[in-house]
């Protein structure tokens, strides 16, 4: 089957939507058995615990009348808490939403009060035999406990801009580029990196030319960044600490766009005293181009749409 990308929201409501159906049955049940002893506490509490059994991933159960206000013990693995009985739900997330007329309504994500971590609730409706409202059955989840993410979020491979601090946008006016050790060795340190990228695993380079450092990370050891001051971006027998390793297929940028995407940094960094590049990223898997400006706004592009704009797009646009 082909696999269309999601956004973002996309990803988090297809997730959501899949805890919903698991919900839906065993919660509608559990109503159905709870309206039956709703104004008996003991047997209340002894029907939340055995529809608990019911609930997959579910971390706590609890009844609330019409108003909020919990008519139950919190009923959780560990057994039942009867110090939340009489506690004021009302104002929390979960019961600020507009709830459905039939099924579970599934909150945001929220912080929780006790625990202090991401949580949902799942919201139900319990009515009696002629319809009307008795109240509510919530049901609170840790999102860490939760099967949902079965699969990584797609990145999206699209150009975004994105503003800077205020406070360093006020000040552009007022400041000039300060030659750094990076920019005055720029052809050897652009050299050292096109080598290391093309022929020694580096996928992912940051290029901090005010401060005169890169970032990397290699192939072969992905989890851990290297840090590379000066002296080792100058010095070509840098290239000779990373093992030879054969350029990746499934890279986006083909391998004799780098030296030119590194020509790009180059000439956006010294185009204007007042407008230039502080810092450029480059990876080669998602093919995206990272550049923040002096005025600290970045761009995230994809490196072909970064090439074909080229140097006189900036410039026009500073």
């Amino acid at each position: 089957m082909h696999h269309v990308k999601e956004t973002l929201q996309e990803s988090i409501a297809h997730q959501r939507k899949e805890l919903l159906n698991i919900l839906q049955e065993p919660l509608q049940q559990l109503a159905a058995r709870c309206n039956q002893v709703w104004a008996d506490r003991a047997k209340l509490d002894l029907a939340l615990s055995e529809g608990l059994k019911t609930l997959p991933y579910g971390k706590s159960l609890y009844a609330l009348d019409t108003n909020g206000i919990q008519i139950s013990s919190n009923v959780s693995a560990e057994g039942l808490m009867a110090a939340s009985f009489g506690r004021d739900r009302s104002k929390r997330p979960y019961m600020c939403e507009v709830l459905p007329v039939t099924g579970p309504l599934l909150s945001e994500a929220y912080i929780s009060l006790l625990g202090r971590r991401p949580s949902l609730t799942a919201v139900q409706i319990v009515r009696n035999l002629s319809g009307a409202v008795l109240g509510f059955i919530g049901t609170d989840f840790d999102l860490r406990d939760l099967p949902l993410t079965h699969r990584l979020y797609d990145e999206p491979v699209l150009w975004r801009q994105l503003k800077g601090d205020p406070s360093i946008r006020d000040t552009v006016f007022h400041q000039n580029r300060v030659e750094s050790v990076m920019d005055q060795q720029i052809e050897i340190v652009l050299g050292v990196i096109e080598e290391l990228m093309v022929y020694h695993g580096v996928y992912h380079v940051i290029l901090h030319f005010s401060s005169s450092r890169a970032v990397i990370w290699v192939m072969e050891d992905p989890y851990r960044y290297r840090l590379l001051d000066i002296d080792s971006l100058i010095d070509p027998d840098i290239c000779l600490a990373y093992p030879k390793t054969p350029y990746p297929p499934d890279a986006l940028v083909p391998l004799d766009r780098i030296r030119t995407v590194l020509d790009t940094f180059r000439e956006l960094r010294f185009m204007d005293e007042m407008f230039y590049l502080r810092s450029g990223t480059l990876n080669l898997f998602n093919g995206i181009v990272g550049l923040t400006f002096s005025c600290d706004g970045s761009h995230y592009i994809p490196h072909d749409e970064f090439l074909s704009a080229g140097y006189s797009f900036w410039f026009g646009n500073k």
